[in-house]
């Protein structure tokens, strides 16, 4: 964090805290979707998979798989790029494509242990 000192730093992110940064491969993002909305009665579906597939793409993987986030992402110059706040920054990339009201929570797993849900304004650590 560019707020706290190399000390504080330390002491809050312990091994993770790295002046040349740090990676993670992460376990995999899910994304939930709210399924309660009206199912088109056409395609028997709340949602197009084609299309979402592709707003994933575009709010996921083209601005974070193979980057280095506190480097190559504009959101994490000024934001600290904790499993939190990646699931935070894919929620909201993903609410501006998608339709009002589909998504439901996005699930991000750094590890087995570290696992976040946010759902919009509520976050939880698993």
């Amino acid at each position: 964090s560019k707020s706290l000192s190399d000390e504080e730093n330390l002491k809050l992110f312990g091994k993770c805290n790295n002046p040349n940064g740090h990676g993670h491969n992460y376990k995999g993002c899910s994304i939930s979707l709210l399924v309660s909305l009206q199912i088109d009665p056409v395609s028997g579906m709340v949602l197009n998979l084609t299309d979402l597939k592709e707003y994933m793409q575009e709010a996921i993987m083209e601005p974070l798989d193979h980057k280095n986030l506190d480097k190559d992402v504009p959101y994490f110059a000024e934001v600290v790029s904790t499993t939190e706040n990646v699931a935070v920054f894919i929620w909201e990339n993903l609410q501006q494509l998608l339709p009002p009201g589909i998504l439901y929570k996005v699930k991000v797993c750094e590890t087995d242990q570290n696992v976040v849900v946010y759902k919009g304004e509520e976050t939880i650590l698993e």
